[in-house]
């Protein structure tokens, strides 16, 4: 057919969709995968690593053996544009690639902007470490491991901004792996700008892990917008104006999302946010060339949080449209599901499980997210 289908990322909506090309491909199409890493993470088992439940290899999808499988052409690069006039992706060590149809699921960072204004806070680019992209964060995690037991004598100081799922759960997996290293002698604080934790669960949820932890004994700073990042301490400002500073080793970023600015120079419709917007077919709805799958997308007729959930589910329909527009059929719409079960570790081998109203914590539930995503990830061993 002579097509060419190129992919961006090798986040989990491109990583299914990959496997289930490979199990049929269309012959004559030529596919690219473009990554800047050969070992793409799976954040659901990211918490489980931090806390040392978990090693690299049972939480990486391994994307030149994916790739292979797939019969797709893998880069090694970083994407940094879009020529859409001329169907180009523009990358940062090699020449143009051209495409027919593109596909995105590059994921997304945490914002670094005071609010939804576009100041930038002073200092959190120079020294916080963002929990996205993940092998820079998970780089730094390691030093901060090895300078930890390198100097068991030493106490430290950790700063974790951000009160959603990913900044709660990151901060108990890190004091419960840390405590085990070091004892009582590291001291965690969590900032969040709103008057309580994960706004988009429920209350007993929000307040059962605001419980736990400060049972742990992490210090917890509600309705604290930062204002400064320095290189051994952070401050912040309460709606009150009154002003906090804490000293600090380190300062790990887990705030709100957002997108790469080169997707919204590109000429792309985007939300505010700047992720692409797309239609019920995971099409842009400005270029109906491109597809867009997980954080990196939102779907215009429902809004839906940035989920792990939610890259998982898009994998099968984005791979299904990518055939049917190669092959001139009509493509089939894709929705959502309303309520979705979150699982979220507290770092001790249990989980909280919450859903819409409902909210209990139990060592049950994490064997049985341990059980969900081990078997998510068995899906790409032993690819023949």
């Amino acid at each position: 057919m002579d097509k060419r289908l190129v992919l961006i990322g090798g986040g989990h909506s491109h990583a299914i969709a990959l496997k289930i090309w490979g199990l049929n491909p269309i012959p004559g199409v030529s596919l690219t995968l473009i990554s800047d890493v050969e070992q793409t993470p799976y954040s659901g088992m990211l918490p489980g690593h931090v806390a040392g439940f978990y090693s690299y290899k049972e939480t990486h999808i391994d994307l030149c053996s994916l790739s292979k499988f797939a019969q797709a052409n893998l880069m090694i690069d970083r994407s940094i544009g879009l020529d859409l006039a001329n169907n180009q992706v523009r990358l940062q060590n090699h020449d143009p690639i051209d495409f027919d149809y593109l596909s995105l699921d590059i994921g997304s960072t945490p914002n670094v902007i005071k609010g939804d204004s576009l100041i930038a806070i002073p200092g959190a680019k120079e020294y916080a470490i963002a929990a996205k992209p993940v092998p820079v964060f998970l780089n730094a995690w390691q030093k901060l491991l090895a300078e930890v037991s390198n100097h068991p004598e030493k106490p430290f100081s950790l700063v974790i901004v951000g009160g959603g799922a990913g900044g709660v759960e990151l901060a108990l997996n890190m004091q419960s792996r840390l405590k085990r290293e070091q004892g009582s002698r590291i001291e965690i604080h969590l900032i969040h700008r709103g008057n309580q934790l994960l706004s988009g669960h429920n209350y007993w949820v929000s307040q059962s892990l605001a419980k736990i932890l400060l049972r742990r004994g992490i210090k917890l700073h509600l309705k604290q917008n930062v204002t400064a990042v320095f290189s051994d301490r952070i401050s912040c400002e309460s709606g009150l104006s009154i002003n906090l500073s804490i000293k600090c080793d380190r300062v790990f970023w887990v705030t709100q999302a957002t997108a790469p600015i080169w997707i919204k120079e590109s000429g792309l419709t985007t939300d505010s946010q700047g992720f692409i917007l797309v239609k019920d077919t995971l099409q842009s709805v400005s270029h109906p060339q491109v597809f867009a799958a997980g954080d990196i997308a939102t779907m215009i007729n429902y809004q839906r949080p940035k989920a792990g959930v939610f890259a998982v589910r898009q994998g099968k329909p984005l791979v299904e449209n990518w055939r049917r527009i190669i092959t001139g059929k009509l493509l089939e719409p894709y929705i959502p599901q309303r309520n979705y079960l979150a699982l979220i570790g507290t770092g001790d081998k249990k989980a909280i499980a919450s859903w819409s109203f409902f909210g209990w914590r139990s060592s049950l539930f994490w064997y049985f997210k341990d059980y969900i995503d081990r078997k998510f990830m068995k899906r790409f061993e032993n690819l023949q």
